[in-house]
């Protein structure tokens, strides 16, 4: 591509950080911004999979599988679904040499491409407040800071409440009516064995229509627990409580899953530390926008969608697509234009296959994964 543009991500996440060193393993620069203030400033999640058709892909592209590999747990392709009083409905172990979609945690996989990336690449502490200046471009971004930047493309990494998107779109996500409360354990083996030999070394899930859990074991000795409920968004204000009164929401809890076993319970209320709430949202069905030759988005920012296993897998594919096409086009009003061609219709179709999938994460019927594997 001649000249050079300036190319700007917004975003210092997966898809972001990926995009970044494609381009830059092709000679095209770019910059990161990032709200946060370093890589350290808060915990990054818990554990992903990433699948050879999309997530894997990707970090081939970016030369980063064989260090993948070396950081992943295969182990954690491990898959059990329980009911409410304990009995084991389905158990996959995953063989010796299976790598379909081993686990990674979230911070081990953004230390990776952060650690991938030429110094300085990431401008951290650079919360984005508006997109202007003409639609051809140059576009003006405008930072908390006062610092005003111009970019001949700005890609909108920036998840689910993307500020790049406001630029080409007036969607804003909607509350699907599901929540997850997210709870965590330390230390499992030791100080909750019960619970680590339940989980085992990757996912349990237990659902009955109306609540569920779903349990994932991370590196260094944790699990988080996902305790998923149909509710309404400020569920824990109308019952009276506040997110940081742990004993209530507790009580609570106790009460919402007394039909479910003790040894089932000791993963809603044993938890380390307080409750974090998570609503789950999702951007309308299907997602459009008038195409601009110097905005474009990825990930969540372009579909967010109900946390079904594909949401990072997307993001780094992508991240994978756009770059090689702002490396093969000769003008980058081309190489978005190629981009969404791909990846809009591609979103399209997920999203329209996941809407209102949220209540999947309830639902007592054995999940897709059983079905494709005992299928």
């Amino acid at each position: 591509m001649n000249p050079t543009p300036r190319i700007a991500i917004i975003g210092a996440g997966p898809g972001g950080l990926t995009c970044a060193r494609i381009l830059q393993r092709h000679g095209i620069a770019v910059a990161v911004h990032d709200r946060e203030n370093g890589p350290g400033a808060r915990d990054q999640g818990g554990s992903l999979d990433l699948r050879e058709g999309d997530g894997q892909l990707a970090l081939r592209e970016a030369g980063l599988l064989d260090a993948f590999v070396r950081l992943s747990r295969p182990e954690g392709q491990e898959m059990r679904q329980l009911d409410p009083a304990g009995k084991l409905l389905f158990h996959h172990t995953p063989d010796a040499d299976e790598r379909f979609k081993p686990e990674i945690d979230r911070g081990d996989l953004r230390d990776l491409l952060l650690d991938s990336l030429e110094p300085g690449t990431v401008r951290w502490g650079h919360t984005l407040r508006s997109v202007d200046g003409p639609a051809e471009g140059p576009r003006r971004l405008r930072f908390a800071d006062g610092t005003v930047v111009e970019a001949d493309l700005v890609i909108g990494a920036d998840g689910a409440w993307s500020t790049v998107r406001r630029a080409v779109s007036d969607a804003t996500p909607e509350y699907s009516g599901v929540s997850f409360l997210e709870a965590w354990f330390h230390d499992v083996d030791n100080e909750h064995p019960d619970i680590a030999e339940l989980v085992g070394q990757g996912g349990a899930g237990v659902a009955d229509g109306e609540r569920g859990l779903f349990a994932q074991r991370n590196s260094g000795g944790h699990i988080r627990v996902h305790l998923v409920q149909r509710v309404p968004s400020g569920w824990i204000a109308d019952a009276g409580l506040t997110a940081q009164d742990t004993a209530g929401i507790r009580a609570l809890l106790l009460d919402r899953y007394r039909d479910w076993s003790p040894r089932l319970r000791r993963m809603i209320t044993d938890n380390d530390g307080p409750y974090v709430q998570r609503p789950i949202h999702a951007l309308p069905v299907p997602h459009t926008w008038d195409q601009n030759p110097a905005v474009t988005l990825l990930g969540d920012a372009a579909h967010l969608m109900p946390p079904l296993g594909v949401g990072v897998n997307l993001a780094l594919l992508d991240a994978c697509e756009l770059a090689l096409a702002l490396a093969h086009n000769d003008t980058v009003a081309d190489a978005v234009r190629a981009y969404e061609a791909t990846m809009v219709p591609r979103s399209h179709e997920m999203q329209k296959l996941l809407d209102h999938g949220a209540e999947e994460l309830i639902s007592a019927e054995l999940p897709d994964f059983a079905a494709d594997m005992t299928g």
